[in-house]
């Protein structure tokens, strides 16, 4: 008969609203860029919890064999491998890019060497920043605006692959940003 109890008092708090054992764990909050869309939407599992307009891309668009210098904005799943707090954009949310698989392709296309090809793969096993030195490209992430002007950054993609938003939009985004979080961009 106790046992009948203790598991009614387990039941009935489990289906209080913000009871820790009521339901699934809340997922981590990750983030989806619609290239086409020209969005920025940040998720919790598939529950939408803020969004943002009017973002601009690389302006060579999205593609998933980027190059150094094509202006192309990566395709893909990435993490968030690095916060910098002050830059020249307001703030900078770095992405894992290359990736293993970005390496591949390149490898496979002639874009990169075997020396390069096995200096991402080792950074990924080693759980640390992939080299941002190599003919793909680096340094992308999500920035603001910094100093730019927004009437461009309404009207066209500007960004050499980054994905930009305003100044206001990436001060919002940042509460929701953590290392690690997953960013894909479609």
């Amino acid at each position: 008969m106790a046992l009948s109890w203790a598991l009614a008092l387990c039941m009935i708090a489990a289906s209080l609203p913000g009871s820790v054992s009521a339901g699934m764990p809340q997922a981590d909050p990750w983030i989806l860029v619609d290239a086409e869309g020209q969005t920025l939407s940040v998720f919790r599992g598939d529950e939408l919890i803020d969004r943002f307009d009017d973002i601009a891309i690389g302006r060579g668009g999205v593609s998933s064999n980027r190059t150094r210098g094509d202006g192309t904005t990566p395709s893909g799943t990435f993490h968030i491998d690095r916060i910098r707090p002050s830059s020249r954009f307001v703030l900078f949310f770095g992405i894992d890019f290359p990736r293993p698989e970005h390496a591949r392709r390149a490898l496979d296309g002639g874009r990169i060497d075997d020396r390069d090809y096995r200096r991402i793969i080792a950074a990924f096993e080693r759980n640390e920043s992939p080299p941002q030195d190599t003919p793909l490209g680096g340094q992308l992430g999500i920035h603001g605006l910094g100093t730019a002007d927004e009437t461009v950054h309404q009207s066209l993609n500007w960004t050499q692959g980054c994905i930009a938003l305003t100044n206001a939009q990436i001060k919002r985004l940042s509460k929701w940003v953590y290392r690690g979080m997953r960013v894909e961009i479609r």
